[in-house]
C-alpha cells in the first residue's frame, strides 16, 4: 500500500509531505492498516542500559520531533521512540525550504535548525499523552545561546524532560546549528558531560528515577581524531554513544543538483560511513557503554549488519520515508537474526 502511496506524498512539498504522512498514519492506525503494511512483529526484547526494550529497532529524532504523532508512530511497532531534538525554548528552525529529497540515492538533506515547541511543551504532552512505551528524548541548545553558555542549555533540557524520558540523548552533532559540532571537541564535551551528570545527580534524587545519558556524535572526522574523544566518552561513563548524525559529505552523488543544498546528509549514501565509525567504536568501547547504530539503514539485512557491526540498538529514519511501515517489521525480524558482535554487545544479550 504504502509504495501506491508515496508518489503522491512525493508530489508535494517534502516538509509538508512529511506531515500529511504523519497524520495519515495516525489515522490508519486504529483501522489496523498499518499493522497490515508493517507485517509480522516478533517479540525480542532486549535490555539496554537499564531499560527493558519490546524489540531493538527504533525511530530516530527528528522524525516527530514534538510528540505529536507518538501513538501513530508505536503502532508501526517500533521497540522505542527518540522525540526529539528539544531546546530549552521554542524556536522556528532554518527558513523553508529545509529539507530535500534525493530519491535515486533513497537520501535527504536536511537543515531543519532544531524547529521545536521546547523541552517543557514536549514534557507537559507526554505527561498528559498516556503513552507507556519506551521514549527517549534528544536535547540541543538554542541557536542563540552563545558557545560559552551550552551547557547552561542542555542542563535546562535535561531538567524539562527528565521526569518523562527514559533516556535523554544529547545532540552535539548536528550539522544545522552554528558552531554545534565544535562541542564534539574534547573540552567543550567534557564540560557539557559533567554539567549533566551533576544535573542528573540531582534530579535522580529528587525524582527517585535514573535517566540514561547518550551521547550523538557525526560521522565527519579526520583520520585519528574521534579516538580520543571516544576515550573522554568511556572515561565520563557515559550510558551509551549513537552513531550516527547526518554527513556534511555528499557520497556518490556528484553531479545531483539538488546534493548541492546545505544540510545534512541522511539515507542510503550514509551508510558507509555511520557503519564506519560504528564499527570503531565497538572496536575501542569494548561493551563498556550502549551502542546505537542510525544513519542510512534502509533493508532489513542494514539492520542485523548493524547490530552484526556491535549496535545494542538500531534506529530509522530516512528508509521509513522511502519504504514505509514495512521496513520496521523487515528490520526488526532480522535483528533477530544477528549474531552477537563479541566483546561490543552486553552479557545481557
Amino acid at each position: 500500500m504504502y509504495s501506491l502511496i508515496r508518489p503522491l506524498l512525493f508530489r508535494l512539498e517534502p516538509e509538508t509531505a512529511h506531515r500529511v504522512a504523519l497524520g495519515m498514519a495516525r489515522i490508519a492506525g486504529p483501522l489496523g492498516l498499518i499493522n497490515w503494511m508493517r507485517g509480522r512483529i516478533p517479540a525480542l526484547p532486549r535490555q539496554v542500559m537499564g531499560i527493558d526494550f519490546p524489540n531493538p529497532v527504533g525511530l530516530a529524532a527528528g522524525f516527530d520531533k514534538d510528540g505529536k504523532y507518538l501513538t501513530a508512530m508505536a503502532r508501526m511497532g517500533f521497540g522505542f521512540i527518540e522525540l526529539g531534538t528539544v531546546t530549552p525554548r521554542p524556536q522556528p528552525g532554518n527558513p523553508r525550504p529545509r529539507l530535500f529529497r534525493i530519491p535515486e540515492a533513497e537520501a535527504l538533506i536536511n537543515r531543519m535548525g532544531f524547529n521545536n515547541v521546547g523541552a517543557a511543551a514536549l514534557a507537559r504532552r507526554l505527561r498528559t499523552s498516556g503513552y507507556r512505551g519506551v521514549v527517549g528524548i534528544n536535547i540541543g541548545k538554542n541557536r542563540d545561546t552563545p558557545p560559552e553558555r551550552a551547557a547552561d542549555d542542555y542542563a535546562a533540557a535535561l531538567d524539562a524532560v527528565y521526569g518523562v524520558a527514559d533516556y535523554v540523548a544529547v545532540n552535539v552533532s548536528s550539522p544545522n546549528t552554528p558552531g554545534l559540532r565544535a562541542l564534539q571537541q574534547a573540552s567543550n564535551l567534557r564540560t557539557i558531560v559533567y554539567r549533566l551528570q551533576a544535573e542528573r545527580r540531582r534530579l535522580s534524587a529528587a525524582n527517585e528515577r535514573y535517566v540514561p545519558l547518550v551521547v550523538k556524535i557525526a560521522p565527519d572526522w579526520e583520520p585519528g581524531e574521534l579516538e580520543p574523544i571516544i576515550e573522554q566518552l568511556l572515561e565520563l561513563e557515559v550510558d551509551g554513544i549513537a552513531a550516527t548524525n547526518t554527513t556534511l559529505a555528499r557520497p556518490g552523488l556528484e553531479g545531483v543538483p539538488t546534493a548541492e543544498e546545505e544540510g545534512g546528509l541522511s539515507g542510503r549514501p550514509l551508510k558507509p560511513a555511520a557503519e564506519e565509525v560504528l564499527r570503531g567504536l565497538a572496536r575501542q568501547c569494548r561493551g563498556k557503554t550502549a551502542l546505537i547504530g542510525v544513519g542510512g539503514i534502509s533493508t532489513g539485512d542494514d539492520a542485523r549488519e548493524r547490530m552484526e557491526a556491535g549496535a545494542d540498538l538500531v534506529q530509522l529514519y530516512t528508509g521509513l520515508v522511502y519504504r514505509g511501515p514495512r521496513l520496521v517489521g523487515e528490520a526488526i525480524r532480522a535483528a533477530g537474526d544477528a549474531r552477537p558482535c563479541s566483546g561490543a554487545w552486553r552479557a545481557a544479550h
